[in-house]
């Protein structure tokens, strides 16, 4: 028979008894904090994390969000360590090295190695009278009433605290390196954030046989067919030279057919608008949606020029569909 009412229970105990100890944890931090943080932004070479188990998988997203809010790490699994790997580690390195007990056998026997490589070690252990705590030069300490588990045996609680110490280092780094908005695109290039801030209008334009373009004399339904062949929302108007003098859209053509029914017959010179808001290239996706979302007056196409000449179109939709908006 489930108890639903004990399941809610167990639940609520889980996360107040972590909760609980987060906050010890956050109370207990001093100058040795401090200490490391100075010890990584000062560092000459990647910030090496180690763990076996579960506090093994804490230190690889521990070194995952260091990497990716610039500070160089890499994990090392510690049983790999004494099987030849220690020798991805340098001195210019520093190693974390994460243990509950402080005892984890993997851990224990590549210490010696990272005293000899000379690597500062950091230890994040809940003993600080243990084998880590005592090879290691700093100490974070994670000491915790008990695990959350009800037989006190699966690592939850301290691991919980490994985490949340993890990511209080690495944003305490993060923001005395004046880790900014550009950077963090850099590493995440695939992410909404990476595409907002770094694709460019060219990345998402569309151009060749997708662009209409007419010249001035050409009637308004020969100016429709051009935008229906190319499959886009408008025509760029060109001189002779083909050079950008204007733009129509549906909702001039729509609007020109209200005011006077046989305005299909009309030149596209009587129809354009001969002052669009353009971009070029080069510039953000970014700004091409502020360009087009700018006031009352929203637009769905805009012209992408080089030297007054078309060579693209920036489409509100094709915008969507790259995650800009």
């Amino acid at each position: 028979m489930i108890d639903e009412e004990k399941i809610l229970e167990r639940g609520k105990e889980t996360i107040l008894q972590e909760v609980e100890n987060i906050r010890n944890l956050a109370d207990s931090l001093g100058e040795e904090f401090v200490n490391v943080v100075k010890l990584i932004l000062n560092c000459e070479g990647k910030v090496v994390l180690t763990g076996m188990g579960k506090s093994g998988l804490v230190a690889k997203k521990i070194s995952a969000t260091l990497a990716s809010t610039g500070t160089p790490s890499f994990y090392l699994h510690p049983a790999d360590g004494i099987h030849g790997d220690m020798g991805m580690v340098s001195k210019n390195d520093i190693v974390i090295a994460l243990s509950n007990s402080g005892e984890s056998s993997e851990i224990v026997n590549i210490l010696p190695t990272i005293k000899l490589i000379g690597s500062p070690l950091v230890g994040m252990v809940g003993r600080e009278k243990s084998t880590l705590g005592s090879y290691s030069d700093y100490i974070l300490y994670t000491k915790i009433t008990g695990e959350a588990c009800p037989l006190g045996l699966a690592p939850t609680t301290s691991t919980s605290c490994q985490l949340v110490l993890g990511d209080a280092l690495a944003l305490a780094i993060m923001e005395q390196r004046n880790f900014t908005k550009n950077q963090y695109a850099v590493f995440h290039p695939g992410g909404a954030l990476g595409r907002k801030l770094l694709m460019k209008v060219r990345d998402v334009m569309r151009k060749d046989d997708f662009l209409a373009l007419v010249k001035k004399d050409v009637i308004i339904r020969d100016v429709l067919f051009a935008i229906t062949q190319a499959n886009a929302g408008c025509a760029f108007v060109v001189d002779d030279e083909n050079n950008l003098i204007g733009i129509i859209t549906d909702g001039d053509v729509r609007r020109a057919l209200i005011k006077d029914e046989k305005a299909l017959t009309k030149p596209a010179s009587e129809v354009m608008n001969t002052t669009p808001s353009i971009i070029t290239e080069d510039k953000l996706a970014t700004e091409a949606l502020r360009l087009m979302d700018n006031g009352t007056k929203k637009m769905g196409e805009m012209p992408v020029v080089r030297d007054n000449k078309p060579v693209g179109m920036i489409c509100l939709k094709d915008l969507f569909a790259a995650g800009i908006v």
